[in-house]
């Protein structure tokens, strides 16, 4: 019998931090098994969001479990440095198999956030050049560094003024005008708007590197096109300016690759990795080359836990597992499974804008029937019926207008059924609680 603990969550508001303790939707859970999590209140609920893309072989996998246990039996505690243990060292051995080009040589950290750090710091260091590039709607982190090229929402950067960064515009094929082909639309478009960088703003030789996500993630789960990707490798190579991409919702079998840099065949110079790398046990890197990496000396980065001897255990058994248990095959398979019916469903409800996807990494826009402009209170009565009826969705977008469907990787097609019939019935209930009867009945539609 579960122990009541109701006496704590009363507490919660002078216990946390508002802004850790006021996500959503503050689940209260006891357990968690694969594709599920248990509520206290004894409900079973199907899990859409895998801890945010995180948990990508499923909550507590055996052989995870195992390895942490195994872990500890010999070293609970680093510092990678002052000692030196197996699991690091094979760790990065075995990620410089699976990473692609020369992406070689490590440091780990613990989220990432801190992968992002390390990723302007040696960029940085390496250059001597001041400034990095990030594209409007990117989300890469909240600490300093990461938050001055963050900017998925204004919120995040509210009253902190970080510096030291420049935004561009992210692709967005929905401004192609009509008849004209999209790829070259977004190509175009983003010469233009570096070449205005350039002339009005800094100069090349003063930025040290590019960021982006090759998916945009918390911004709104925009996937651009290819051609989009290698323009800004080609742009970054003739102003010898370094790359990075932030791969830390990508990473790790979501796009149905290793990594999204493979799905987009453009390998970066440095790349922020985390998230889906231990399966939920704190842990991150920073990844470039070894030849870049030997720029950034001793004492100029360092870390107490990171690289962790239990966290890389249980990496190593998320490798083992995807590769096994062929993940990267499943998250295409079932991926394209579920975009089939989520296209079946926006035929069925006026409310679903667009569906974007590329792997089990899908964002399911929720619009105002009438006016077709993002819908952010929409989404959430959207997200407290379907949790109602037992399953757990997230959010992102600028708006908070696109429902984020991350399962884990080990999701299978009976589970997709599961999920969407439910949001199918959420979906209903909403449109028929905004009087989507009633336009249909006096033949106005949406």
């Amino acid at each position: 019998m579960e122990k009541d603990w109701s006496h704590l969550l009363e507490k919660m508001p002078l216990r946390l931090a508002p802004s850790m303790a006021k996500d959503h939707p503050n689940l209260p859970v006891v357990k968690e098994e694969g594709c599920y999590y248990y509520g206290v209140d004894g409900k079973e609920y199907l899990d859409f969001t895998s801890g945010i893309a995180t948990t990508n072989v499923g909550h507590r996998h055996p052989k995870v479990v195992q390895a942490i246990k195994d872990g500890a039996d010999s070293l609970a505690h680093g510092p990678s440095g002052v000692i030196i243990y197996e699991s690091i060292l094979k760790l990065a051995d075995e990620l410089a198999e699976i990473l692609p080009g020369n992406l070689d040589t490590f440091f780990f950290g613990n989220s990432g956030t801190e992968a992002i750090e390390g990723a302007i710091k040696l960029a940085k260091h390496a250059t001597k050049r001041p400034y990095i590039v990030s594209f409007i709607g990117c989300f890469h982190g909240r600490s300093m560094g990461a938050l001055s090229v963050t900017t998925s929402k204004s919120k995040y950067r509210k009253f902190l003024q970080p510096t030291g960064s420049y935004q561009i515009p992210y692709a967005n094929v929905s401004e192609c005008p009509e008849g004209y082909d999209e790829e070259q639309y977004v190509v175009e478009q983003l010469e233009k708007d570096f070449k205005r960088l350039f002339n009005h703003q800094v100069t090349p030789e003063e930025v040290a590197a590019v960021i982006v996500e090759p998916v945009l993630g918390e911004g709104g789960y925009i996937v651009p096109p290819k051609a989009w990707l290698k323009k800004i490798r080609e742009i970054c190579d003739k102003n010898n300016i370094l790359l990075i991409f932030d791969e830390v919702q990508t990473g790790f079998g979501r796009t149905g690759d290793w990594f999204a840099a493979h799905t987009f065949d453009v390998t970066p110079d440095i790349m922020a990795i985390a998230k889906g790398i231990a399966n939920g046990i704190p842990l991150s890197a920073t990844v470039a080359s070894n030849e870049l990496m030997k720029q950034w000396p001793l004492g100029s980065h360092g870390t107490t836990f990171g690289g962790n001897p239990i966290a890389c255990s249980a990496a190593l058994a998320v490798l083992e597992i995807i590769k096994e248990e062929k993940l990267l095959e499943n998250t295409r398979e079932v991926g394209a499974y579920a975009v089939e019916k989520l296209n079946a469903l926006k035929e069925k409800h006026s409310v679903i804008g667009s569906i974007r996807s590329i792997g089990l990494m899908i964002g399911i826009e929720i619009i105002n029937p009438a006016t077709k402009e993002p819908n952010g209170d929409g989404l959430f009565k959207i997200l407290d019926l379907a949790l109602e009826k037992g399953v757990l969705f997230y959010f992102c977008g600028n708006n908070s207008e696109v429902i984020r469907m991350i399962p884990p990787l080990t999701v299978t097609k009976n589970q997709i059924d599961d999920g969407l019939a439910i949001l199918d019935e959420a979906l209903t209930e909403y449109e028929q609680s905004i009087g989507y009867e009633l336009y249909e009945t006096k033949g106005i539609g949406f």
